[in-house]
């Protein structure tokens, strides 16, 4: 494969495909699906970067990107890739507080937001950085309220369109693209403490760009891909750049609440998710096998027997199926699988990424087991994304590890069980921090905070994140995050934080998935004035009891739930609870309900 770099590949794919389908966008005022072409991708994104010339940013410069997944910031980040600008994405749900540090931080002078919520933010840091002086507003319903500084995007492309000598200036430029040049800053939210911009070079795309072409080969300029998480968080980025690379068809969803619309209307047959996504389509499919017959209810699990049998034990070791195994797995994946995954909106679903934070071995084998071909794997922000996946065209997964280490990664296990990886793939450092970036790697290698271990199959297995771990008062080591995996795949359970630090024995913070516990009540026929009557119940408290104890039953004693409180209200990135990619921020949950955490110890 001959990498082109970010800033021509656009121009260069549109010479091979022209009036094949770049980008399918859903228009927000008619709801209807919209196409670009290559051709009129590459023409967009042309004066994108005319106008960015035009209204005066200077190479290298940091331009800011708030808004959720939009056509328009692909645009405008291929243009600023293409005229030597770095583009920094935020999330789109970020606190004007969030965006000034930012802003600041980077020193950024232009900023490109989506709606009238990003806007308003963008509107408030105008007001207090002395960094920030300009705001293109991209939806057309956003209220400028006469803000001076403030254009549209429509205007904002005018300056392109109408340029005097730019051309010339976007050639001299691209003529100076190199890989050495810096391509994002990527923001990483973080679990404790400040925010850390990463530094992401084209070089560092270059090598993730190679070395997944070695590892996913069957993906071709055919295939659809859904562009779902957002495109501030690395992982959804870099498959997006790979799917350009490709020349696969993105489609972008807007609206992450209505994924599960899209998805049907698109019916991608790649996309990837975060396994809180296939949790909850887990927990969707048994909810709807327990509301059959008991005897569809049995047919149905024997089907997912079967499969596991033949996908698990005998396709992906590589052992030839039993004709009759093969026979009755062919009827189910004709009849059942088909019609779930018809439901779901992955039929035609060749491969699903899977990544972001650990998936339960429970829904894994499930997923497999019905014919969905999900590749799980492990990557940070520093690492461009993948640091190891499923070798899933091999056949030789296995499911208790995050997949074999990409080619030209090198992985070793340091002190504490600390993953370290090396390769052409990792950051330089944090935008701004010397300090730490220095203390972030040792004699070359990145330290990933992660602990784990490498299988004789040399395959990556993560074991904790090493700053969550921590010690009951009994002197038991506790790794938080393995408990919540084996809970949250509950289709009652919607969020969970473990506590125990220091304290006698594991407890729990408890968000009930509201819509099944109501539904539960309903049939249980237990009444209630209101959410917080309903989680004080009785009932309901054993209800929980019951299948807290049956899902922990093979855990060490002292790794076991003794108590836990079930909340009302959901953690949220709003109160400080959780990151901007959905993490737990545990020191602000055990501030925030200290008192109810107190409680479980009395």
């Amino acid at each position: 494969m001959e990498y082109v770099h970010l800033g021509k590949l656009i121009f260069e794919q549109a010479k091979k495909y022209g009036e094949r389908s770049a980008i399918k966008y859903q228009d927000q005022v008619s709801k209807q699906w919209k196409e670009l072409s290559w051709n009129k991708f590459s023409e967009r994104v042309k004066i994108a970067a005319k106008s960015l010339i035009e209204i005066g940013i200077p190479e290298e410069s940091k331009v800011a990107i708030f808004a959720q997944n939009m056509a328009e910031i692909i645009e405008i980040d291929f243009a600023c890739h293409a005229t030597r600008l770095v583009s920094v994405p935020m999330y789109a749900t970020s606190s004007a507080s969030q965006v000034e540090y930012i802003v600041n931080d980077a020193g950024i002078g232009l900023i490109f937001v989506g709606e009238q919520y990003q806007y308003d933010k963008a509107v408030e840091v105008l007001h207090t950085s002395k960094h920030l002086k300009k705001i293109v507003a991209i939806d057309k319903k956003i209220d400028l309220r006469g803000v001076d500084a403030a254009i549209t995007y429509e205007n904002f492309l005018l300056y392109g369109k109408e340029s005097g000598n730019a051309e010339t200036v976007l050639d001299e430029r691209m003529s100076r693209l190199s890989a050495n040049d810096l391509a994002n800053l990527l923001y990483t939210s973080g679990t404790t403490g400040e925010a850390k911009g990463v530094m992401l070079h084209h070089s560092n795309y270059q090598q993730a760009i190679k070395i997944h072409y070695q590892r996913i080969s069957n993906v071709t300029d055919r295939d659809v891909s859904l562009c779902f998480l957002p495109l501030s968080h690395v992982f959804e980025r870099a498959w997006t750049y790979f799917c350009f690379y490709k020349g696969i068809l993105v489609v972008v969803n807007h609206a992450p609440q209505e994924i599960q619309t899209t998805i049907k209307e698109i019916r991608p047959t790649t996309m990837c998710a975060v396994p809180r996504f296939w949790e909850k389509v887990y927990a969707g499919v048994n909810e709807k096998i327990d509301s059959f017959s008991p005897f569809a209810r049995k047919l149905a699990r024997r089907a997912i027997e079967i499969g596991r049998r033949r996908n698990l034990d005998y396709k992906r070791t590589g052992k030839n199926v039993p004709p009759l195994l093969n026979l009755q797995y062919l009827f189910y994946d004709k009849t059942l699988f088909q019609l779930l995954k018809k439901a779901i909106g992955i039929e035609n679903g060749k491969l699903f990424p899977c990544a972001g934070s650990q998936l339960s071995d429970e829904v894994n084998i499930f997923l497999h087991s019905v014919g969905i071909n999900l590749c799980v794997g492990y990557g940070l922000t520093e690492s461009t994304a993948t640091v190891s996946c499923y070798n899933v065209y091999n056949k030789d997964y296995d499911i208790s590890t995050v997949g074999d280490i990409m080619p030209e990664v090198e992985v070793k296990i340091g002190e504490n069980n600390e993953i370290l990886i090396k390769g052409k793939t990792i950051t330089k450092g944090y935008y701004n921090k010397p300090e730490i970036t220095a203390g972030s790697f040792e004699d070359g290698w990145f330290k990933t905070g992660d602990a784990g271990r490498i299988t004789k199959e040399g395959r990556l297995v993560i074991t904790e994140r090493i700053k969550d771990l921590f010690k009951t008062s009994n002197g038991k080591y506790i790794a938080p995050q393995q408990i919540e995996n084996k809970l949250i795949v509950d289709k009652y359970i919607e969020q969970v934080a473990i506590i125990g630090d220091d304290r006698k024995y594991v407890s729990a913070l408890i968000v009930p998935a509201f819509d099944a516990l109501k539904a539960y009540a309903q049939q249980a026929k237990i009444k209630y004035g209101s959410m917080e009557d309903l989680l004080k119940n009785k009932k309901i408290i054993e209800f929980y009891e019951g299948r807290i104890k049956r899902i922990q039953a093979d855990l060490a004693s002292f790794e076991q739930v003794k108590k836990f409180v079930l909340l009302s209200q959901p953690f949220t990135a709003e109160n400080n609870e959780l990151t901007l990619t959905l993490k737990l921020r545990r020191k602000v949950i055990n501030q925030n309900y200290a008192g109810l955490i107190d409680e479980m110890y009395y």
